[in-house]
């Protein structure tokens, strides 16, 4: 009955517009209430911070703005459209430490930021036991574009540990906090920000996957301590695409948990490059996998591509290559250092068994400048070592400081094809190490140079390159290798 009631209704409606029943006016008014019921539902899942009562004029705190915003947006079923929140343009918002936390409702939350966020002048916050000033925790696809900017106003925590540091006090400088932290946020993507002068790192992603970073401009001093711009840990299927960082740290940092990340056409530097690790610290068991890092660019950096793991630890990192890289005046260009130390640790310098094991690590393709004359260095664990380095296709010059480069291996083994500068110390497969023995030995190093050995079996290492005169040691130390003076 209602069902043939509704279709006769609908005929009639039909027949009287058709006939001129209506009034103009009236159809008129009738076409805006359903224009108006339409928009109502498409604003439904668009809202702005200033309707919420944000000010934007970087004085007033805007953090509770943000908190109401977050919770309709978060809980807005807009019926599986993308939910989207809008940070206008020509606004400053200023802002205390947040926590935006899901699971939402929403299939996907967009946060298009085309203003200014800007962190509290003061560094008393942290006392509270914040370690991240704005945090995305158990969101998944969600989306934060734009061209807007997040400004740590890192300076005042810079100094701060800068002259705690002097002093050998290195706990407050550890409790700066991060700039923008994501956690467990699976699809999410990172689009078109700039993000300046974080306390410490300024984007760190830990326990997602599926991520896609891209277009971004990282910014800190060179001189800025620990501001790396993109840490990566516990995570897995993450992208790094066409972003220029500039830090005084890592431009890149993949952590332990972490695989299968992609890193293409990041131009790096200043900074201290890109680098695996560290891993193992603390005796830990880290993994790292499947990292692929091409068509970057490192400039003026403190390191290249690096590999960096402590000892005392175990683990693996894997699967790991560096592919058409460009260097300019980098210092350190390929470095594998198994023997890392935290400056910001106390250590009394043992060396400790075990190791990450480090392997299948491909370096192709790679060319440009070095700042300092050692431009190879794979310093493998004295036990564990390293196996299948394969380099090829490598053109490392010297830059204006030093007339020649050269490399050095500890315990490597692999193969090296069309290298300059040569790299005659890395083990072939079936190569066993050598083994020096008494007190006081000089003897001709395998593939070219004379080296000096002190003290009593200095077991199961070899080191060879062009350049080197020297190498000190004892038995269960690291052999301190020293370079040619003239260079």
């Amino acid at each position: 009955m209602q069902l043939a009631f509704g279709f006769a209704l609908s005929l009639w409606f039909g027949f009287a517009f058709g006939n001129g029943f209506f009034s103009e006016e009236t159809i008129s008014a009738f076409n805006f209430g359903l224009e108006n019921e339409i928009f109502n539902e498409q604003v439904i899942s668009s809202f702005s911070v200033m309707d919420y009562g944000a000010t934007g004029n970087g004085q007033i705190d805007d953090s509770q703005a943000f908190n109401k915003a977050w919770k309709d947006i978060c809980n807005a079923n807009a019926g599986g459209e993308t939910v989207t929140l809008e940070i206008p343009r020509g606004k400053t918002f200023l802002l205390n430490p947040l926590v935006f936390q899901g699971p939402c409702k929403a299939k996907a939350i967009r946060i298009q930021l085309g203003g200014t966020l800007i962190a509290p002048l003061s560094t008393s916050w942290a006392n509270e036991g914040v370690d991240t000033w704005i945090q995305f925790s158990n969101v998944d696809n969600l989306y934060l574009d734009g061209d807007g900017k997040i400004d740590g106003r890192g300076s005042i925590w810079w100094q701060s540990c800068m002259k705690k540091s002097v002093y050998g006090i290195f706990f407050d400088c550890k409790r700066r906090p991060g700039a923008l932290h994501f956690n467990n946020c699976n699809g999410l993507q990172l689009k078109g920000l700039t993000h300046l002068n974080s306390p410490r790192a300024h984007i760190s992603i830990k326990n997602c996957k599926d991520v896609i970073v891209s277009d971004l401009k990282i910014s800190a001093p060179d001189e800025s301590p620990n501001t790396d711009g993109i840490d990566i840990s516990d995570s897995t299927s993450v992208q790094i695409l066409q972003s220029i960082i500039a830090t005084g740290d890592d431009c890149v940092a993949i952590n332990a948990g972490s695989s299968f990340i992609n890193i293409t056409g990041v131009v790096c530097g200043p900074g201290h490059g890109i680098s695996i690790g560290s891993l193992g610290d603390g005796g830990a068991y880290d993994t790292v996998e499947q990292v692929h890092v091409k068509n970057c660019t490192l400039r003026d950096t403190q390191n290249g591509v690096r590999i960096k793991t402590f000892q005392g630890c175990s683990g693996y990192a894997r699967k790991i290559s560096f592919e058409k890289i460009v260097l300019s005046n980098a210092r350190n260009p390929i470095i594998i250092n198994q023997f890392y130390q935290d400056k910001g640790k106390f250590s009394k310098g043992i060396m400790k068994a075990g190791a990450i094991e480090i392997s299948d690590v491909t370096y192709s393709d790679i060319r440009g400048t070095s700042a300092n004359d050692q431009a190879i260095d794979l310093r493998c664990d004295n036990v564990v070592g390293c196996r299948n380095i394969v380099m090829r296709n490598i053109d490392i010059t010297p830059g204006v400081d030093c007339p020649k480069t050269y490399t050095v291996c500890n315990n490597a083994h692999g193969t090296a094809t069309e290298t300059q500068p040569r790299v005659p110390c890395l083990y072939r497969y079936g190569d066993r190490t050598v083994t020096w023995r008494g007190a006081t030995r000089e003897g001709v190093v395998p593939g070219g140079g004379v080296a000096r050995l002190g003290g009593v079996a200095l077991a199961r290492r070899r080191y060879i390159h062009a350049g080197v005169t020297r190498a000190r040691g004892k038995a269960g130390s690291v052999v301190a290798l020293e370079a040619d003076p003239s260079c």
